[in-house]
């Protein structure tokens, strides 16, 4: 395993973290008594893997269901210096209701303290001022934090760039979650502002929501030759020293392997990526025209901007990840969140497109011309039954 120092945290990060979202029996809580003997016994048999394979940094939320109390019986038998862990806790209009909740996340895993508190899911200016404004959330975890409950607090984000970085220029955070990947790299400024910060700097879920990478197309492995997509991706975000760390949801022990090809790779990312890189970007370019992926985001407006609240700009990047790399899975569970996602993934889908008018939204758009019949044609090719969040978060 190699490690990284996680910003002004102080800690040696792993370059994988064992996220806790795929290996608990239930994402919503259930007495002890009802989680199967089975899925306890493959959760410890994970993390004593990932442990020995030098991962020691477990990261869960109290909106993953079980996780929490499910790792509160595996943790405390290990060494406590030897592990880094981190819990996340949604904030609350009620800073009571939060500290209550936070109460019960360090009850469930047993342990007298956690390295690492997130503010889960800050993805609006509304859920920042809940953590940050006096007497909110922010300041009961510091009381925690002061008792020695918690040594370190950020937070975790799926919200737009504009209001991470927000977030991250308060000062009051020591590291950040956010997405971050090949496909997605919208959020690179929210990672340069952590650094001026010294902020530690985690991805979430860069295989899954960075492309269900465990289920690709032919056409995606095609053009990560020789890498496999997973550590192509893995690749592609570690070389970039700014990043310290990629979480990898593993829902059993043998779901770190693949991760661990990378490791070997890592000081020679310079040579290995650039012919993939470039691959990559030659078949986007055949798909979709150099002109439209050099511009397709200018003057699209946000949800709240449009009427019907469509997702526009979500809309028309699943369409360009549906042309340049068939990722037609991945692009199919994305669509069909909205409407469904809340604050995590705002907006609706396209299929109102009669019954609103777009041209004022759309109206500073190079493309304003084009964009309906795109979203229309992507909407017959992404529609299906709608699809939840997995947190109860």
């Amino acid at each position: 395993m190699q490690y990284r120092r996680f910003g002004r945290t102080e800690l040696q990060m792993p370059v994988f973290s064992c996220g806790g979202m795929r290996y608990q029996h239930a994402w919503n809580d259930v007495p002890e008594s009802q989680i199967p003997r089975k899925n306890q016994e493959n959760l410890a048999a994970t993390i004593q893997r990932s442990l020995a394979i030098g991962i020691n940094h477990i990261e869960t939320a109290r909106g993953y269901g079980t996780s929490e109390v499910q790792l509160g019986k595996v943790l405390p038998t290990f060494p406590r210096e030897q592990l880094i862990v981190q819990t996340k806790v949604s904030p609350k209009p009620d800073a009571k209701e939060f500290r209550m909740t936070l109460k019960q996340s360090l009850q469930n895993l047993q342990l007298d303290y956690i390295d690492l508190l997130g503010i889960h899911g800050i993805n609006t200016p509304e859920t920042l001022a809940w953590a940050i404004r006096p007497g909110g959330c922010l300041d009961e975890a510091r009381q925690l934090q002061k008792q020695g409950r918690i040594r370190h607090i950020g937070f975790s984000t799926h919200g737009p760039t504009q209001v991470i970085v927000d977030a991250i220029n308060t000062g009051e955070f020591d590291y950040v979650n956010l997405h971050w990947y090949y496909i997605n790299q919208d959020n690179w400024p929210a990672i340069a502002a952590a650094t001026q910060q010294d902020m530690g700097v985690f991805i979430i879920s860069p295989t899954d929501k960075g492309g269900h990478l465990y289920n690709p197309p032919p056409k995606l492995v095609d053009l990560c030759a020789p890498l496999s997509p997973i550590v192509f991706n893995d690749l592609f975000c570690l070389s970039h020293p700014q990043v310290h760390t990629l979480s990898l949801g593993a829902a059993q022990p043998t779901d770190f392997d693949e991760h661990l090809k990378v490791l070997p790779l890592l000081a020679d990312a310079d040579t290995i990526l650039p012919p993939i890189l470039q691959r990559l970007e030659q078949a986007a370019i055949d798909a979709l025209g150099a002109d439209w992926l050099r511009t397709w985001k200018l003057g699209l407006p946000s949800p709240e901007q449009t009427p019907g609240n469509i997702n526009i700009p979500i809309i028309l990047w699943l369409r360009n990840l549906l042309e340049a790399f068939d990722l037609q899975e991945y692009a199919e569970a994305r669509y069909n969140l909205l409407g469904n996602g809340g604050h995590w993934f705002p907006g609706n889908q396209a299929d109102k497109l009669d019954e609103v008018d777009l041209r004022g939204a759309i109206a500073q758009s190079p493309h304003a011309e084009k964009i309906p019949a795109f979203l229309a044609e992507t909407h017959q090719r992404l529609q299906g039954k709608a699809i939840q969040r997995l947190s109860s978060s």
